[in-house]
């Protein structure tokens, strides 16, 4: 049996979205500067959710890696570094 996940949603940090491990819900954030870095931008009114979606499949399975080694947070922030 599937389930939704919440869309993905900006917030003051970054994107909030959902990656699921091991049949396990796990709450992401990636960051705002690492959303500027992947898209080499510096324009302050970047469209994150377009970022996010065109990048969504490298976002994901790097949380999903992070998930995997043991990487916690509520939510786990995906950072620059991360990249």
């Amino acid at each position: 049996m599937s389930h939704a996940l919440a869309e993905p949603c900006v917030t003051s940090d970054g994107v909030t979205f959902t990656v699921v491990v091991e049949f396990k819900d796990y709450d992401c954030l990636v960051s705002t500067d690492a959303l500027s870095e992947l898209s080499r931008s510096q324009d302050p009114k970047l469209d994150l959710i377009k970022v996010y979606k065109a990048y969504e499949a490298k976002i994901q399975g790097i949380a999903r890696r992070l998930v995997t080694a043991g990487v916690t947070g509520t939510p786990l922030v995906l950072q620059t570094q991360h990249f």
